[in-house]
């Protein structure tokens, strides 16, 4: 997953032509740090993320498709070992649509990506 993302990331840069130092400068920041993320030693900030996207023309999801697609299948792992509402919360109502909503966004998602 991790390695996809980083391949990702240095295929994207390669592709545009763009040196580390270039990359490190759009985005306010150190050759040093560019060749750390490319290495794997280091995770890009959100905000690097961003600049990256923007950069290579790419969707944040286009980065991390295989780590989303991951954290929505232990959600809904999760969802269905989820454990009652303390008996009189207050956030019951609530918490129920909640849950409800994040149960069918997950599935539509699902649907979408088979």
């Amino acid at each position: 997953m991790f390695e996809e993302f980083i391949f990702d990331l240095k295929v994207a840069r390669k592709k545009s032509g763009l040196t580390q130092a270039d990359c490190a400068h759009l985005i306010g920041s150190s050759k040093n740090i560019i060749s750390l993320i490319e290495c794997g030693q280091r995770l890009p900030t959100i905000c690097e993320l961003c600049a990256l996207s923007l950069i290579y023309g790419r969707s944040f999801e286009s980065f991390y498709g295989d780590l989303l697609g991951q954290v929505r299948t232990a959600l809904a792992d999760r969802l269905r070992a989820m454990p009652d509402a303390p008996k009189g919360w207050p956030g019951s109502l609530a918490r129920r649509h909640t849950l409800e909503r994040l149960t069918e966004r997950l599935a539509a998602e699902a649907n979408e990506v088979v």
